[in-house]
């Protein structure tokens, strides 16, 4: 179990600061779960005054209850809960509100609040960019499909090979979640000028579809870009899937992501330190 304390850079009064229990979705797969024990690590340098602990919804050690029994053993008043989650779908919307309010029921001198997902967060499509573009620049022969112009400041594209960009997701039955998880490649075109198209590993468009229609449009090389925080089967079934297509890492313990964290922590934690 991850916790940090001490430090006095927040802008909480240190009696008051919540502790901040980061959710992660867990998986068989220990490389899952030893990238977001580094992101937590991450979150918990950047905030030395706060008591960080990591905890899985499933899968992995330790889980949600036993973080929580764990916070309300030391004594905290407040807890935020920060899923760890891309998107707003089952997990965060039934998952753990039910095991929050379980907990509530066992400790009702804590108070619980769980806050926003992760989500498409412009400083999350950055980290995804700064992903892709080492996956180009690894290979031999890279430029990038397009360069800010310094006299007007707006992209071209540039000469050489056309990329195209698809950007592949878990996917969820939810299809309010999959139309926000598209926004990432909208979001992805306007910052970087990349031909992006959204895929699903579990639903539609397959990877398939998101390839046929990048080369509709011209793209002659075609990079796999997950998003998704670790590395587990899904992203190793993309991988197996399509061997000779080149492949971006995962967002990992990327810096900015550790600041959208705690970013989301800040916009749960603040309403409750105005009524401490």
């Amino acid at each position: 179990m991850l916790t940090v304390r001490g430090g006095a850079a927040s802008p909480f009064r240190l009696e008051h600061a919540p502790a901040l229990i980061a959710v992660a979705h867990g998986s068989r797969d220990p490389r899952s779960a030893a990238t977001m024990r580094d992101v937590v690590a991450r979150i918990a340098a950047q905030r030395p005054d706060l008591d960080v602990r990591l905890a899985f919804l499933d899968l992995s050690t330790p889980s949600v209850d036993q973080v929580i029994d764990a916070v309300a053993a030391a004594g905290h008043a407040h807890a935020v809960v920060v899923p760890l989650l891309l998107g707003n779908a089952f997990h965060a919307r039934v998952d753990l509100p039910g095991l929050l309010d379980a907990a509530r029921d066992r400790h009702p001198q804590l108070r619980l609040t769980q806050a926003e997902v992760l989500g498409p967060d412009p400083h999350l499509i950055i980290a995804l960019r700064d992903r892709i573009a080492a996956a180009m620049a690894a290979g031999t022969g890279f430029r990038p499909a397009a360069v800010s112009d310094a006299s007007t400041g707006r992209l071209r594209r540039t000469a050489g090979p056309r990329w195209g960009i698809a950007v592949a997701a878990v996917g969820s039955t939810s299809a309010i979640a999959n139309t926000r998880t598209g926004d990432v490649a909208r979001l992805l075109t306007a910052m970087t000028g990349w031909d992006t198209e959204i895929c699903f590993a579990t639903t539609q468009p397959t990877v398939d579809k998101a390839f046929a229609r990048l080369r509709s449009r011209g793209a002659e090389r075609i990079l796999v870009a997950p998003w998704f925080l670790a590395p587990g089967l899904l992203t190793d079934r993309l991988r197996d899937t399509l061997p000779l297509v080149r492949h971006a890492e995962t967002i990992g313990a990327h810096p900015l992501l550790a600041e959208v964290a705690l970013d989301r922590y800040a916009t749960a934690a603040l309403p409750l330190e105005l009524t401490a």
